[in-house]
């Protein structure tokens, strides 16, 4: 398979024997007027000057399919080039709406994962508020009833074991929600600045 750039070195070699034969031609056509004229002939001198002027006619149009040629090549490698950007702005554009459609899915299951978190942490503060109650009813009952002092002393002990194992899990829950909040708002300003870097481009 032939290189890319074969085709550019060819037309390099053929700019630059068009622009050595136009040079030529004007180089012999000074030397014709400047071999003419020492000789005084008047008719040597008008061959001369009508050689020169072919000459510079024949340099002149081969400089211009020279220049035209050049503008065509110049535009055929704009037109490359711009197909090239098309072409990278295209994956560019397609990378990054997989990385909103990521970053989309991220942040929805984060925010899910922080909703079930804040509707077990209701269920266990609910728990904890009913173990409270039961905790105190218990406590009004011992000093009701003095003769059930170690039963409801044992239910008192129970409950405030519960109560601390509630009060634990609480703590536990809120530091996973403080968690997923952080990880949710570093998640959010990534994806907005990826979005602000976008625009920018």
């Amino acid at each position: 398979m032939a290189s890319p750039s074969a085709p550019r070195a060819t037309r390099r070699r053929q700019r630059s024997t068009r622009v050595t034969v136009a040079a030529s031609l004007l180089l012999l056509a000074a030397v014709a007027v400047l071999g003419a004229v020492p000789t005084g002939s008047w008719l040597l001198v008008s061959v001369a000057a009508v050689l020169a002027v072919a000459l510079g006619t024949a340099a002149a149009k081969i400089t211009h399919s020279e220049l035209l040629q050049s503008r065509r090549d110049a535009a055929r490698d704009r037109a490359e080039q711009a197909q090239a950007y098309r072409r990278l702005t295209e994956e560019r554009t397609a990378e990054h709406g997989a990385y909103v459609a990521d970053m989309t899915a991220r942040i929805a299951e984060r925010e899910t994962a922080l909703a079930e978190l804040q509707a077990e942490l209701g269920t266990a503060q609910r728990r904890a508020a009913e173990v409270a109650r039961k905790m105190n009813a218990e406590a009004r009952r011992a000093d009701l009833a003095e003769r059930e002092r170690d039963l409801v002393s044992g239910r008192v002990e129970d409950a405030e074991e519960r109560a601390a194992q509630a009060i634990v899990r609480i703590v536990e829950l809120e530091q996973e929600v403080d968690v997923l909040k952080s990880e949710l708002t570093a998640m959010t300003s990534a994806w907005h600045r990826a979005e602000s870097a976008r625009r920018r481009a």
